[in-house]
């Protein structure tokens, strides 16, 4: 896949035109909801096997051939190139994908062996439904195949029959669904969710059900009743036992400990509970894993971290999801929601005390509006991306990009004469997060939240991963 920011006055036949690829497909694969109207600054994902490779120093042509399995001639001939010589850092180049020409007798299947691609792989690149549509003379597309295979999990809280389109629709994208969320209290009972349709649709969709637990709400910061729980053997071993019973019956195959708010003095008893919900849930075949707070530090201050041992949760848990979003808070100024420069450096701290294949890489999917002059307090509306872009088309807002915190927001006045700043994910964002999740080498993507529409993040994950299927 490309990435394409629209310019000034361009049209989506130009586009269209530009990369060689059918307006149909860009529409489909974007799900644009006006064509006919797009934004300045507004990213698009091309679906095509082709890149664009920046040169990095010290780079040839023949080395850049090599590891896109093309050849020098391919390059030379499609950007034009009347010297070789002429190849410098930050230049860009259009590299092809591989094509194979069928000949007389050849299979489709014995094509995919010989690329090392997946018929299925082979078909949906190149837009045949049927193996019997190849035929000889037909150009295919090669699929790239150095995709590294990873874990997806997806958070959901809009639950009973409201989740069955949803997980349908993001199901073939995750390897978990997390339900979110059963909440403790003080005598180690659980709050009842329903989520019986969300597990059911999930195994429809091969994706493994995960029960997730909390000690908080979105009016009560939860720090009391985990300080009760964290410090009673008895009530602990009354909760485990009430989770352990609610897997069995509703078929859950692993559990999520979200306690946010934790007191800094119960930063051990946390960790002591995490050890000892292992010890009760692995001999029953159930996996654990926990979700932190976005540290840079051990020490880090605050009630939302100095609890969240990441060293310790590291050795403890089968898998941490790290909650790398929220910068651009609800209540908070107008800013980047999951900024990949303070994210990175979350990523810098917890390399060094969790094992890289434990981690997972929390991934924000919705947009914030919040009006300016911005006042304490003052809360943020949440929507989808689909909807930051419909606001920027219907006010005419241009789309701008910060290149550190790699994110696009807009400005826009509304019908009253009031100021809006929209801060959300896009095309080039999503590719920045990957990136940076194979930069760092992690085993895991896990989305806040499920319900919101984003086309370009499920194309460009697909294109990037290898997404694991565990049933």
């Amino acid at each position: 896949m490309l990435i394409h920011t629209v310019k000034p006055g361009e049209s989506l036949w130009e586009i269209s035109t530009n990369y060689k690829v059918p307006i149909k497909k860009i529409i489909e694969v974007n799900k644009l909801p006006n064509p006919n109207r797009l934004v300045n600054g507004q990213s698009l994902v091309i679906p095509t096997q082709d890149r664009i490779h920046i040169v990095r120093p010290g780079e040839s042509l023949w080395k850049i051939a090599k590891d896109y399995g093309t050849s020098v001639k391919s390059i030379v001939k499609v950007n034009k190139i009347s010297d070789t010589k002429s190849i410098y850092p930050g230049k860009r180049l259009y590299i092809l994908a591989p094509r194979h020409y069928v000949k007389r007798g050849e299979m489709p299947w014995e094509i995919g062996k010989r690329y090392g691609v997946s018929l299925e792989s082979l078909l949906r690149v190149n837009n045949i439904e049927d193996p019997r549509g190849i035929y000889p003379g037909t150009i295919l597309i090669i699929p790239r195949k150095e995709k590294p295979p990873m874990d997806v999990n997806g958070y959901i809280y809009k639950l009973d029959k409201e989740a069955i389109p949803i997980v349908r629709e993001d199901g073939k994208y995750l390897t978990y669904l997390s339900p979110f969320a059963y909440l403790i209290k003080e005598d180690g009972s659980l709050q009842v969710i329903k989520d019986v349709p969300a597990i059911k649709t999930a195994y429809e969709q091969r994706v493994v059900p995960i029960m997730s637990i909390t000690n908080f709400t979105s009016t009560e910061k939860g720090e009391n009743v985990a300080n009760i729980i964290l410090n009673s053997d008895e009530i602990q071993e009354k909760l485990l036992t009430n989770i352990i019973n609610i897997m069995k019956e509703k078929r859950y195959k692993g559990l999520n400990v979200d306690f946010e708010n934790v007191l800094p003095k119960d930063r051990e008893p946390y960790n002591k509970f995490m050890e000892r919900t292992v010890e009760r849930l692995h001999p029953k075949g159930y996996f654990v894993s926990s979700a932190l707070a976005p540290k840079v530090s051990a020490d880090q201050p605050g009630l939302l971290y100095e609890a969240h041992d990441y060293e310790a949760h590291g050795k403890i848990a089968d898998f941490v999801i790290l909650m790398t979003y929220e910068w651009g808070a609800r209540v908070g100024p107008p800013q980047a929601i999951s900024p990949l420069d303070q994210i990175k450096r979350v990523l810098d701290y917890a390399v060094t005390v969790i094992p890289r294949e434990k981690i997972y890489f929390g991934f924000q999917i919705y947009a914030r509006d919040w009006l300016l002059p911005h006042r304490k307090g003052q809360e943020a509306k949440t929507f989808s991306p689909q909807e930051a872009i419909l606001k920027a088309v219907k006010y005419g807002a241009t789309i701008k990009y910060d290149e550190i915190a790699q994110s696009p927001y807009y400005r826009y006045r509304d019908e009253e004469g009031r100021m809006h700043e929209v801060w959300f994910e896009d095309a080039r964002s999503a590719q920045a997060k990957f990136d940076a999740v194979k930069d760092y080498n992690l085993s895991g993507i896990s989305y806040w939240v499920l319900g919101y529409p984003y086309p370009q993040n499920w194309v460009l994950l697909e294109d990037n991963f290898n997404i694991r299927k565990e049933l």
